[in-house]
């Protein structure tokens, strides 16, 4: 199993159990910072998943990869 594989095992996990959580995401393209703000899983696919975040007041999905977690560029904060 490769580390994409996990990644993409873990972010279904946490969709099928509890799709609320917190996540660190900097990206350049589309524009898109978030830090440790709380978003909605709310599709897992073979090469995406789409979050709904709300930092603006207003409801927005982002289609985000999983080789973006692999990179560095997304990190999913993990709840204690």
């Amino acid at each position: 199993m490769t580390q994409l594989d996990m990644i993409k095992k873990k972010v279904n996990y946490l969709y099928s159990v509890s799709p609320r959580i917190r996540i660190n995401v900097r990206l350049n393209h589309p524009r898109l910072e978030l830090k440790n703000d709380e978003v909605e899983i709310k599709g897992v696919y073979k090469n995406i998943f789409t979050i709904e975040e709300y930092t603006t007041g207003v409801p927005r999905i982002h289609s985000l990869q999983y080789v973006d977690i692999l990179t560095g560029n997304i990190e999913i904060v993990e709840k204690n």
